[in-house]
């Protein structure tokens, strides 16, 4: 996994990884499970806008709270 870069300093995001059609996103707290996103959920549209926010360390927790929500393929 790939620490985010959390440029605003207050995401719990903390890393992630991207797979072809995929991201799987690792949120702050010990014990913390990942949560992998792709096309089945939550559709390949929110996975690309979620693969850039993580690349540009911005903004991803929050385009997951409002528009992705619980919305995630597996949880590891």
């Amino acid at each position: 996994m790939q620490r985010y870069g959390n440029l605003s300093g207050h995401s719990g995001v903390v890393a992630y990884e991207l797979g072809e059609g995929s991201i799987t996103i690792k949120f702050a707290g010990d014990g913390s499970p990942c949560y992998l996103y792709n096309a089945d959920r939550p559709g390949p549209e929110a996975v690309e806008e979620m693969q850039r926010l993580a690349r540009a360390g911005k903004g991803l927790a929050t385009y997951i709270s409002r528009h992705v929500g619980d919305k995630y393929a597996e949880r590891r």
